[in-house]
């Protein structure tokens, strides 16, 4: 499809309004699902992170990587066990854990990202001490339920020029580390951040008034409807605690918060910069 000189411009004019809310503001994206996975919507997704931090946006990208780790147990004959949606870690779990999330994928990330223009730092929740944990459940071994935020190690790295690339990984006083659900720990950093805009990338366009059609995205929900549309069977399953995530970010300060299909190339910057955008925005 091509697009003509004037529909470029319009983009380009439409897309103003948008670079002067978020120019110098924090924009935290949560990062995983597909777009992890597809190596073409991989190189997307860095390429349009670059994009925003090169036009003034403070963006910081916080990865999860459950199907990586599920791989590499595998590979080493190790069964992936799970209660109530989360991994079993256990001492040699945590171990491959911290490998894959803050060796692999994280550096995989940060190379991609300078390979597309941009100046990037790879961190994991222990460097500096940012994400405080402590067990969530005997049941589940070194699963960590988030105590604190250090954002010092964060706001360093912004202040430097790069784009943080955090791995979920928590850690204790005692030296003991943590596997953290994405979604949680990114949550939180967009709050301790008092961040300007929370991205959640999942496999799904948004919140759907009809699980099978997806003409029925719901593209605004106040955190007050919330507890009706799960009533209602509209939030269900997997994206309750997704939901909850977002709504703990706007409670703590963050200004929108949006769910968003990363299956779809350049969503972010569809979200951002576009009057229509392209999933669920909560406030």
């Amino acid at each position: 499809m091509s697009i003509s000189m004037n529909d470029r411009a319009q983009i380009l004019t439409e897309a103003l309004p948008y670079i002067q809310k978020y120019n110098n503001k924090i924009l935290v994206v949560k990062y995983g699902g597909n777009a992890m996975i597809n190596d073409e919507l991989k190189e997307a997704v860095m390429g349009d992170i670059v994009l925003l931090s090169l036009i003034g946006i403070k963006v910081v990208l916080v990865h999860g990587g459950g199907p990586e780790i599920s791989q590499m147990l595998t590979k080493i004959g190790k069964e992936s066990k799970f209660v109530d949606g989360l991994r079993v870690t256990d001492e040699e779990t945590v171990d491959i854990v911290q490998m894959v999330l803050s060796g692999k994928l994280n550096k995989g990330l940060v190379n991609l990202m300078h390979m597309k223009g941009g100046k990037a730092i790879g961190l994991c929740g222990a460097d500096g001490h940012m994400i405080e944990a402590t067990m969530k459940d005997e049941r589940l071994g070194f699963v960590g339920e988030i105590t604190n935020i250090n954002t010092q190690p964060i706001l360093d790295v912004l202040d430097a020029g790069y784009i943080p690339v955090i791995s979920t990984v928590g850690c204790d006083d005692e030296g003991n580390i943590y596997n953290i659900n994405a979604d949680t720990a990114a949550a939180k950093i967009a709050g301790a951040l008092q961040a300007e805009g929370f991205i959640s990338m999942t496999d799904i366009p948004g919140l759907l008034m009809d699980k099978e059609d997806e003409s029925t995205l719901i593209r605004k929900v106040n955190v007050s409807e919330a507890p009706q549309l799960v009533s209602q069977g509209i939030i269900s399953g997997g994206m309750i605690p997704k939901v909850e995530c977002c709504i703990e970010a706007i409670r703590q300060g963050v200004k929108r918060v949006f769910i968003i299909d990363g299956r779809v190339p350049h969503s972010i910057l569809i979200e951002v910069l576009t009057d229509e955008g392209i999933g669920t925005m909560f406030f």
